[in-house]
């Protein structure tokens, strides 16, 4: 899993944090290794088309929030019957699910450990258990971990790793009972991808 995770990062050519704190550290693979896996990768990389570019970008928002083809592209096509700019509304929609608010609250250090906690039922929503990683979380959703599984490694001084984590503003973290609050909807949320080569990619 980890050399098949670090691999997906430096054929994407960047930081996509799928390994969580490893990726603030000199151990990240695409900071160790920068060029693409393979034989061929130290090779000078040729421009990339406009679709090369737009489907490169769909690659990284895929890897970056484990979501399959299918998954992104519902996403994106409910998107588009939406009021509003389309844009805002697919960041608004990857924003919302469970296993990134659990990652942007800080819960996990990565979205694919997140979604191990989520699938194995450490995760509760308003006190209720959720297995579903794409669950959408709503404003005024409690999300807390599990009391029988405050015990486990992943969160052993979880309370003393998020003294220091500031959660994003759409979002409210209690740091002592471990457990988070949705305050509004996802707005105006900085990511590192170009979301207009996504929904030019499923323009076509």
């Amino acid at each position: 899993m980890k050399k098949s995770l670090e691999k997906r990062e430096r054929a994407l050519g960047m930081k996509l944090f799928l390994k969580g704190e490893r990726c603030n550290s000199p151990k990240c693979a695409i900071v160790r290794r920068p060029t693409r896996p393979g034989v061929h990768g130290a090779k000078r990389k040729r421009a990339l088309s406009e679709f090369g570019e737009q489907l490169m970008e769909k690659q990284r928002i895929r890897a970056s929030y484990g979501l399959s083809e299918a998954q992104l592209s519902k996403i994106v096509k409910e998107s588009f019957k939406k009021t509003g700019v389309v844009g805002e509304t697919i960041i608004n929609s990857l924003e919302r699910q469970l296993v990134n608010a659990v990652f942007r609250l800080g819960l996990a250090s990565s979205r694919v450990v997140a979604r191990q906690l989520i699938s194995h039922g450490h995760i509760l929503v308003n006190a209720k258990k959720i297995t579903s990683s794409s669950y959408s979380v709503k404003t005024g959703d409690v999300i807390s971990i599990r009391p029988s599984s405050r015990d486990i490694l992943l969160f052993k001084d979880l309370s003393v790793k998020l003294k220091k984590y500031d959660e994003p503003d759409w979002l409210s973290l209690d740091k002592e009972k471990l457990e988070g609050t949705v305050k509004f909807q996802p707005k105006d949320v900085e990511i590192p991808f170009d979301i207009n080569l996504l929904v030019d990619y499923y323009s076509k």
